[in-house]
């Protein structure tokens, strides 16, 4: 895409078209600002003690020895009393669950393995996950000392990953995809159709003006845009969030810029079938909202169900926001996202050329 004198006279109209509407550019680069920040506060919250209680109907020491280890572990709020009481408590959604200890629970080795009755809410099945590996690792404890059996082994861990594993941290080039995402598809596709409408199209076709120009021309402006956009964003994130990128800047920008012209392109492919501001805006939308949720945006796409997995790894966002991520949290150079980049690639030889191939100067909405 060479920027001739005239695409580079074009690309300083349309910036100034696009500069114009300073509204639009606000809330474009407010709403994601509002969405980094809710998030970074959420990721900070500090993850509340689980309730539980347990009734001890044992009076062995070893039941005191697991009821003590329970109380100190940072992850339970521990609460004895009688079964009934500590039942209701969890009805009423005080507590996640009840232990109940049986009588002869640690009274000889055989029978230290009597089976503790666990009671729990449906609703909070889902802290199974999490209560249950430390609750056998307590009892397994328990059981160690009580048989005067030492550990096999020990685990020892030793921390070289310096870099911050938050949320905000996987969620920020995700974010950022998104962005450029919105506003490409809206700076290209909205813009054509509103061209088209006041005729603008149809009074360049006079013109020497080439088709493939006046996009490149939109492309370049745009691009712009979006770039300063997002370098407000990266120092935003990095001064008020503490964000951390590890990766070249360069092979990040790099990513940005070859995503922003794949959006751009879709854009003009939307705004050549659409006739209206209506229509655009429906097309945009089914586009733009499957990729949202099935691009490993917020969450990876690996913990998505197996059979949408192929589809959600194919889609345009998927390469950007996932060779975004990997410069980003893993510190990847560019040979190390050479499948995102050639799955951009491929997306921007299909856009670029459907793009140039719907493009119609004549047509004018009635």
């Amino acid at each position: 895409m060479m920027l001739t004198p005239l695409r580079r006279h074009l690309t300083s109209i349309f910036l100034k078209i696009f500069l114009r509407d300073r509204l639009a550019i606000f809330f474009s680069l407010f709403l994601p600002v509002i969405f980094m920040t809710v998030f970074s506060l959420a990721d900070d919250r500090k993850q509340e003690p689980i309730n539980i209680g347990i009734a001890n109907l044992s009076s062995t020491e070893a039941a005191s020895d697991f009821i003590n280890r329970m109380a100190d572990s940072p992850v339970f709020n521990t609460v004895t009393g009688d079964s009934r009481s500590l039942r209701e408590a969890v009805i009423a959604g005080d507590h996640t669950m009840v232990l109940e200890l049986p009588a002869d629970f640690g009274e000889s080795p055989d029978t230290l393995s009597s089976e503790i009755n666990v009671v729990v809410d449906a609703a909070q099945v889902s802290q199974l996950g999490l209560i249950m590996p430390v609750l056998e690792q307590t009892l397994l404890s328990i059981e160690r000392e009580f048989r005067g059996i030492a550990p096999m082994f020990s685990i020892a861990i030793e921390d070289i990953q310096a870099r911050s594993q938050r949320y905000i941290d996987f969620l920020l080039p995700g974010i950022m995809a998104l962005t450029l995402m919105n506003l490409s598809i809206a700076g290209s596709g909205f813009n054509v159709v509103e061209y088209r409408r006041k005729g603008i199209l149809k009074r360049l076709f006079v013109t020497p003006i080439e088709p493939k120009d006046f996009i490149i021309a939109i492309v370049f402006a745009r691009m712009a845009i979006v770039l300063v956009q997002l370098t407000v964003l990266i120092i935003l994130a990095v001064v008020l969030l503490d964000v951390r990128i590890s990766g070249n800047f360069f092979a990040y920008y790099f990513v940005i810029i070859m995503g922003t012209v794949v959006f751009l392109c879709i854009g003009f492919s939307l705004g050549s079938l659409a006739k209206t501001q209506e229509t655009i805006g429906a097309l945009g939308n089914i586009v733009i909202m499957p990729q949202i949720f099935l691009s490993g945006i917020f969450y990876p796409i690996d913990s998505m169900p197996a059979w949408i997995q192929p589809l959600a790894e194919l889609l345009p966002l998927s390469f950007v926001s996932a060779g975004m991520r990997e410069i980003a949290n893993a510190g990847a150079g560019l040979a190390d996202v050479i499948p995102s980049l050639v799955g951009i690639a491929v997306w921007l030889t299909i856009s670029f050329l459907t793009a140039t191939r719907l493009f119609i100067w004549k047509e004018v909405a009635n």
